[in-house]
């Protein structure tokens, strides 16, 4: 089945294959999900039997509404390609993207999804992941210390096939990471430099994402008219 067809259960499909993985998916709306792309069986001590074109998965049901144990989403991902659902496509021509981005991670959309899910890419540091990309204390001469261009890399490389991007952003010059963000795709991808159409600085910690992508959406439309 492919994504096209998915319907309302979109979202939680986008979710079971977003990475990092998803740690706050609704049990039952994988439960939906799933059920409405194969047999659905309920086996014993409280299991869920799913099968579909020959493949059968098999989960516990979580004791709280989240599930979040990673390996049985890696089960389900695994699932969903055996059986034949297509797996998530790279952003391709003719996407609009969101891109959200502050020194702690950039969060990017597909603009035109209600509902949509981010990818999230994290800064990254030797000690480990979810951490700052430098110390928010500036230098002696009161200027920040330089972020890690590996962050901006995968921002960057996130970004490829996209037609449009649209950038938000908290700050200006050196305390914006949506600015420097820019600067190291002139440098460094100038092609997907090239796509974008606007960078706006917004109050992103005060929005919610339905807020945020329906900015976007405003903005594209604006754009297209």
């Amino acid at each position: 089945m492919k994504r096209e067809t998915l319907g309302s259960h979109r979202s939680t499909y986008d979710a079971v294959f977003q990475h990092p993985v998803a740690r706050n998916l609704d049990w039952r709306d994988l439960r939906s999900m799933l059920g409405s792309l194969s047999e659905v069986e309920e086996a014993g001590s409280g299991t869920v039997k799913f099968t579909r074109n020959g493949q059968s998965l098999t989960l516990h049901p979580p004791r709280h509404k989240d599930f979040s144990d990673v390996h049985a989403l890696m089960d389900v991902r695994h699932f969903l390609e055996r059986s034949g659902v297509e797996a998530p496509e790279e952003p391709a021509a003719g996407v609009h993207l969101l891109v959200v981005i502050d020194h702690r991670e950039a969060r990017v959309y597909r603009a035109e999804i209600r509902g949509s899910v981010p990818q999230r890419v994290v800064p990254y540091t030797p000690g480990g992941f979810g951490r700052h990309l430098h110390d928010v204390r500036e230098d002696g001469d009161g200027h920040r210390k330089p972020e890690r261009k590996s962050y901006y890399e995968s921002v960057a490389n996130t970004l490829n096939g996209a037609e449009q991007i649209l950038l938000f952003g908290s700050g200006t010059g050196a305390s914006s990471a949506m600015d420097q963000l820019l600067a190291a795709l002139r440098r460094d991808h100038a092609d997907v430099a090239g796509r974008d159409v606007g960078s706006h600085v917004v109050d992103a910690q005060h929005l919610t994402e339905h807020e945020l992508l329906a900015k976007a959406r405003d903005f594209y439309a604006n754009v297209a008219s």
